[in-house]
Parts: structure tokens; C-alpha cells; sequence
């Protein structure tokens, strides 16, 4: 028996047995299993909570052979697609067993079968919105970045499987990335946040200085060298990295970077054209008697800029032979001794060497003086919020700065595309529009009102929900907030701590009436877009987005004061 492999039985039993609604039902135990493998794996790969990952499944009959689809948010005209699928060995838990040749040859003709938007395919309930959603944004334009994520509790695919692989990037080019992932990869994850201690190795001369009681070196590495130490340590070396790793496919400065390193005529000056990396750590030590090519030794080594970079080296260095990629290519490394005490320095660093790009600046955020005092507000309220992201555990009493930002600009502030579309502004350019002037107890309003839909959407109790539910959440929630407000005759500067339990009290009393009121709402506005024909999903998923029913819903926004 292999030790990864039965630990990982054991969390997918904990998942079979504590949260059976997750999962297929009617289902033998294999299946249910299975299934729950394939949640755990979407919880380890995308960094979710296991709960949104089982949102995640599609598998069932007619599901295309796809187990599970997550679709990212458009970012420079492109978009990220991760499909998974998932195959489970009940009673071998060896961890030697390849995935199977076949499924590979299935998931390499899924994605021309399932992005063409003009195909017809029939497709469960689950997948069916997911993919016209898919394809609405492929009518208009942006362009799809595929990651197939074939996971087993075994080893990768054989050789035939291979030929297939190579085979779909012939037809897709760098558009379509095949992934494997097993039970040695969860288990790697899971173990990420164990302390690296490692050795680097310098190129040629570096600076070292004392300054304000922490110490800074400046230095030349090699792209071998940080691909030793990526291939050593792996995401170990990211865990306070602000963007951890997009993906080589799905970010353009990654795929300039791996051309870069492939061309013979530029890898030499691969050191002029990237920005380098910055490492932050508790100690570092060298032979001060060298001149040059120090040994630099490292204590809690990690990687606070320059993630993305590392791992496109690593990837591009082990894709092809080091011998004729990169031989003469270096990147500037930064290295800063900072004490535990300096922490919040930690935080500031990483901002400024981050804030060009504002994928997770919730971390970014989360000593601002406005989160700061949600949480105690909050905390008084009798809530815990979370405004880190890996803060501990979940539960009904626990609101993270996350799911605050969507539920506030959904509800509060009537902009329920964009609190759907542009998640990675919550906290960069929407910061302002959404947090400021806000408190605690209308922060708890909207994530219940918003959690309430949201329960609605994937667990409907409607006898025949409308075809828009998949799409609708947060304009629901927006309706269903301006209802008790006006029913209660407030404004939401009047929401405080003295009023929230009465307006909650409401809300649970009225919440069925207030839901199918807003699916009222919402069809008299479709019909006022699109008259009595019938609306495709694809036309569904596209309105929803671009806000098209705001106009017809009308607006009750107050100007920010």
C-alpha cells in the first residue's frame, strides 16, 4: 500500500461519509467515491473550499466525459478552462496503476466537441450552463486556455497516451495543456507550508549590506538553478507569493518568457529582460571569504515576486534538455533577511513587487484600516472574518473578505455583473467603490441574503426553475436586498448594528416570497429584451454578463457619500 495513496482514501472516505449531498445520489460507493476524489482534487488544484468545489461536478449521464469544469474570468481578451477528469481505484491503493489510454484519447476530442458554439451536443443539467456560457464568450471573441487535469490515485498515462496528447496539440496548439495529477500531488500540496530551508547557488559577484536592522543581497542566478530548486521544492517555495502560478498557456508574459528561454540568439540576455525574483527569509549565510559564485545558505526560504517566472523556467527546463535551453541565461535575484517582527514589512514588499497585477490583492488588503474594522464589527455581530484567505476553517459563522466584496457589489451596490465577472477587482480598481462607508452589519446582510440565493441556485426547491437560475444569483440577491429595504421603509445608511436583526428577521420570514418575486422580476425584463421568442443559454449567459436587465430593472443606487 502506498502511504500518499491511503492517506488520500482517507479524506475521500471522510467526504463519502460527512457530505453525501456533494455527491451523485443513488450512486454505489465506487461512484460516490470517485466522485469524491474528483472534489478533492478541484479543491487541491484551483485552492477552494471543498463545498464550492462540489459545485464544480458535472459528471453523470451525458456529461461529455468531463467530471469537472471550472471557467475563469476574461482577463486581456483571453480565458482559463480547467477540466478534469477523474479515475479512482477503490481497492488498489498501490499508487502504480496508469490512467487509462482510453480516457486520454476521450479527453483530447472533448474540447473540439464542446467549445465549437455551434455544435449540438446533449449535455446533464450540470454542464449544460457551464458550457453554453462557454461558448458565449468564445461568440464574442475572447479565446479559451484549456487545462485538462486527468487525475488518478496512480501513475501518469503510458507512452500511447502520449501519441494522443500530441496529437490534440497538433489540432489546438498551446491553447490545450494536458495535466497529471495524483495522490502524490494533493499530498505535496497539502505539505507546502513545512518550512524550506535550502541551499541556492550564486553566478558571479553579489552585493550583500546591513540596513535598518535587516540585511539585503543582491546577486546573478542561474535558470538551472532555480529550476533545481522548483523541481526540489515545488510550490513550497510560493506560499506567500501573491499570484502563486498562472499557468505557462494562460498568461502572455510566461509564454514570452519560454520562447525566450528556447531561442538561442536571446537566452543570453535573458537577464535584460526580466525583472528577476525576490526571496524573502530568516537567515541567510555565505562564505564571505569567496569573491564570487557564493553558496548561499537559507532559512525559510520564499518566493514573494518572481513566482511565475520560476515556474515557467521549470516547466520550459524540464519539457526540453537543459543542454540546449537557457545555458546562458540569468535572472537577478533579491534576497531580504527579515526577522518574524517584520512581518508587516513582509506585507508591503510583496504588495509594491505585486501591485501591477491585482489577482489576490484581498491578501494585499487585508490589513487595511477598512478591513480591520469589519472584522471587529463583525466579531460583535457574533461572526469571524476572514481577511486572508487561508485563515483556518469555514462554517456557517465564519464570512470571508471574498465572498463580502461579490455580495456587497451585487446587493448594496446594484452591480451584480460585475461583483460575478471581475472578481480579480473586487480588491484593486472596485476596492473603493465597494468597501468604503461600508459597515458590519450591512456586510452581514448582503452575505446572507447572498448565501440564501446561492442555496437556492444549487439546491433549488422550485418545482421547474427558469432556465436563467445558473446565471441569475446575484441579480436575484440585488432584488431581494432592495425589497427589504423598501419594505421596511430604510435606506441602507440606516442599516446598523441597532436594526440588522430585525431586517435578518424579515428576510428569513419572507424569503420565498422575496425569491420568487425577483425570478418574477427577472422574466418580465427578458421579456422586454428578447419579447416571447425563445432565449438560448448561450443568450442567457451573455445577458447576465454584460448587465443587459439592469436598464429594465431599474436602479435604486444611492451616490456613494
Amino acid at each position: 500500500m502506498n502511504i500518499n495513496a491511503s492517506i488520500i482514501d482517507q479524506r475521500v472516505s471522510g467526504i463519502v461519509e460527512d457530505h453525501p449531498e456533494w455527491l451523485p445520489a443513488g450512486s454505489d460507493i465506487p461512484k460516490k467515491k470517485s466522485a469524491a476524489f474528483v472534489i478533492l482534487c478541484m479543491s487541491t488544484c484551483l485552492e477552494m473550499t471543498l463545498e464550492d468545489s462540489a459545485e464544480l461536478l458535472t459528471e453523470g449521464g451525458n456529461d461529455a466525459g468531463v467530471d469537472g469544469l471550472h471557467v475563469g474570468e476574461v482577463e486581456d481578451g483571453e480565458f482559463l478552462v480547467t477540466i478534469f477528469q477523474g479515475k479512482y481505484k477503490i481497492n488498489d491503493l498501490r499508487g502504480i496503476a496508469n490512467f487509462p489510454e482510453n480516457d486520454v484519447q476521450k479527453a483530447a476530442g472533448t474540447v473540439r466537441v464542446l467549445f465549437d458554439p455551434y455544435r449540438r451536443v446533449a449535455l446533464n443539467k450540470k454542464i449544460a450552463p457551464k458550457i453554453e456560457e462557454i461558448r458565449s464568450l468564445i461568440r464574442e471573441g475572447y479565446i479559451p486556455n484549456v487545462r485538462i487535469i486527468l487525475c488518478n490515485n496512480g501513475d501518469k498515462w503510458t507512452s500511447q497516451a502520449d501519441d494522443w496528447i500530441a496529437g490534440a496539440k497538433e489540432n489546438y496548439g498551446d491553447k490545450v495543456t494536458f495535466i497529471h495529477f495524483n495522490h502524490d500531488s494533493i499530498v505535496s500540496i497539502l505539505q507546502r507550508d513545512e518550512q524550506v530551508d535550502t541551499s541556492l547557488t550564486l553566478s558571479g559577484e553579489a552585493i550583500v549590506e546591513d540596513m535598518n536592522y535587516m540585511r539585503v543581497l543582491v546577486g546573478r542566478v542561474s535558470v538551472q538553478e532555480v529550476q533545481r530548486l522548483f523541481n526540489d521544492h515545488g510550490d513550497r517555495l510560493l506560499e506567500r507569493n501573491i499570484r502563486r502560478y498562472l499557468g505557462l498557456h494562460t498568461n502572455r508574459v510566461n509564454t514570452a518568457i519560454h520562447e525566450t528561454l528556447c531561442d538561442s540568439t536571446k537566452s543570453d540576455k535573458f537577464y535584460f529582460y526580466n525583472n528577476g525574483i525576490t526571496v524573502v527569509c530568516d537567515q541567510f549565510d555565505y562564505n564571505a571569504f569567496q569573491q564570487s559564485d557564493y553558496q548561499v545558505q537559507l532559512k525559510n526560504m520564499q518566493v514573494i515576486n518572481g513566482g511565475q517566472t520560476c515556474k515557467t523556467i521549470q516547466e520550459t527546463l524540464n519539457d526540453y534538455l537543459p543542454t540546449i535551453v537557457g545555458q546562458s541565461a540569468y535572472l537577478l535575484i533579491r534576497v531580504y533577511q527579515l526577522a518574524e517582527t517584520h512581518r508587516e514589512i513582509i506585507q508591503d514588499i510583496t504588495y509594491a513587487t505585486n501591485s501591477q497585477n491585482p489577482v489576490d490583492l484581498r491578501d494585499l488588503k487585508s490589513n487595511d484600516e477598512m478591513q480591520k474594522n469589519l472584522e471587529l464589527g463583525l466579531s460583535d455581530l457574533g461572526y469571524t472574518y476572514r481577511r486572508q484567505r487561508e485563515e483556518g476553517g469555514g462554517g456557517s459563522s465564519v464570512i470571508t473578505s471574498l465572498i463580502a466584496a461579490e455580495a456587497v457589489l451585487a446587493i448594496w451596490r446594484e452591480r451584480p455583473h460585475q461583483a460575478k465577472f471581475r472578481r480579480k477587482e473586487h480588491f484593486g480598481k472596485l476596492y473603493e467603490d465597494i468597501f468604503k462607508h461600508l459597515n458590519a452589519a450591512q456586510t452581514l446582510l448582503a452575505v446572507l441574503i447572498f448565501r440564501a440565493v446561492e442555496n437556492e441556485r444549487k439546491r433549488p426547491k422550485m418545482a421547474e426553475p427558469p432556465d436563467f437560475l445558473p446565471y441569475s444569483s446575484h441579480y436575484i440577491a440585488m432584488l431581494i436586498g432592495r425589497q427589504l429595504l423598501e419594505d421596511k421603509n430604510i435606506s441602507l445608511d440606516q442599516v446598523s448594528h441597532q436594526n440588522v436583526q430585525g431586517l435578518l428577521q424579515t428576510f428569513d420570514d419572507n424569503q420565498a416570497q422575496y425569491h420568487a418575486d425577483a425570478i418574477q422580476l427577472l422574466e418580465d425584463a427578458l421579456k422586454a429584451c428578447y419579447g416571447e421568442r425563445d432565449v438560448s443559454l448561450q443568450q442567457l449567459s451573455a445577458t447576465f454578463r454584460r448587465g443587459d436587465l439592469l436598464e429594465m430593472l431599474g436602479s435604486t443606487q444611492q451616490p456613494m457619500p
